[in-house]
């Protein structure tokens, strides 16, 4: 018996020993912010695959506080309700092999402003059809099940009265897009609105860093949600990081889309590329993560709990991980600063659109070797590119 207490005992030691070597060997995350550029403030897509309007606009939004003008809410869904209405034109020509959801990409956004203009959140804030934040289940099917049934032909040849009930939907559930409204005491177009905002949407551009295309060239991505096939700027990995350190650095903003389906990008704050892969989890958007229990987020989520070692990105590495559909284009922020943790690793401030309910009240931390390894492409003003390497893509 006393034998028996003593081994008892001397587990329960081993045991206590192994937790609190177990709990000091991963700190918890301290961050120093080294530089940060203004953002308005953070709001929630909710349960809506528009993360590209939401990190679009925050990006224009962000640019116009460079510039030194007041802080402004531009309207998410006003530039959801023209690139749906012109998505559906496009999968109809294309006969339905083009991609046809709720995602996007910053080249929808530039493409509004230029041709539609903007409106203010509170002129069009979208929510026509009873709830409190954007939920579009019901929206997407019903969208995608109209445009599959117009491509269906049932009537051996397209009636003139389809785009119209197409676009009714998007008023009945978006609300209308207006085509003259007053603000602050003006009457404006959404036209004149945004060219009173003086942002010149040609002075944009997109970078990314891929090798099945030539370097210092532009193509479109091959990637879903690129459907109006926009095209990036291509760098070689060294390059393209170098824009993002001179962009943060010279006071600019960085509209940024990248996967956030690796287990590195928790839902609590953080973005890391652990050297030791992690089980890859399903889904994309905040939306996707609704119906994990509790305990899955704990079990699943919430395991980085501090710095590790990092994968040592390089342009083969980049390449093989976009190749092999393990990085994904799945989502899009802002970057906005740069930071440090503990150990000196770097990592950039991201505001995100998934609201406020986490450990830094809608900001992410996302460390470098995450943001080298699975960014898909950025959108900057063309001045917060280097001289040298605007000059090598022919940009003024």
């Amino acid at each position: 018996m006393k034998r028996l207490i003593f081994i008892s005992a001397l587990i329960l030691s081993i045991l206590q020993l192994y937790a609190q070597k177990d709990t000091t060997a991963v700190d918890s995350f301290r961050f120093t912010t080294l530089k940060e550029n203004k953002i308005t403030p953070i709001k929630d897509q909710a349960s809506s695959g528009t993360c590209w309007s939401f990190s679009g606009l925050a990006f224009i939004e962000s640019e116009l506080l460079r510039m030194g003008k007041p802080e402004t809410d531009l309207s998410e869904m006003f530039i959801v309700h023209h690139s749906y209405s012109d998505k559906a034109d496009k999968y109809v020509r294309m006969n339905g092999t083009i991609n046809f959801a709720g995602g996007g990409s910053f080249f929808d956004d530039l493409y509004a402003l230029k041709n539609y203009g903007i409106v203010p959140e509170a002129i069009m804030n979208g929510l026509n059809y009873g709830e409190e934040k954007h939920k579009h289940g019901e929206l997407d099917a019903l969208t995608e099940a109209y445009v599959k049934v117009i491509v269906s032909n049932p009537n051996k040849k397209l009636s003139t009265a389809w785009k119209q009930g197409f676009d009714g939907i998007l008023d009945a559930y978006l609300g209308e897009c207006t085509e003259k409204f007053i603000w602050e005491g003006k009457e404006y177009t959404p036209l004149s609105y945004f060219q009173s905002l003086g942002i010149n949407p040609d002075d944009y551009v997109s970078l990314t860093s891929f090798t099945h295309h030539p370097f210092y060239t532009k193509f479109a991505i091959e990637i879903p949600d690129n459907w109006r096939w926009g095209e990036s700027y291509n760098l070689p990995l060294d390059e393209f990081m170098s824009v993002f350190d001179y962009a943060v650095n010279q006071g600019y903003t960085i509209a940024w889309a990248s996967d956030v389906s690796e287990k590195g990008f928790t839902r609590n704050g953080i973005a890391v590329n652990p050297e030791t892969k992690l089980e890859k989890l399903p889904g994309s958007d905040q939306a996707k993560w609704l119906n994990i229990s509790p305990k899955e987020m704990e079990e699943k989520i919430y395991k980085i709990q501090g710095p590790q070692t990092e994968v040592q990105v390089t342009q083969e590495s980049r390449q093989r991980g976009f190749d092999n559909y393990q990085t994904t284009d799945d989502h899009g922020m802002l970057i906005y600063g740069i930071a440090n943790d503990q150990n000196g690793t770097k990592y950039y401030l991201v505001k995100n659109s998934w609201g406020t309910d986490n450990k830094y009240k809608g900001i992410w931390y996302a460390s470098e070797s995450f943001v080298k390894d699975k960014t898909i492409n950025i959108l900057v003003h063309k001045n917060a590119i280097p001289k040298e390497i605007r000059s090598k893509l022919g940009i003024k």
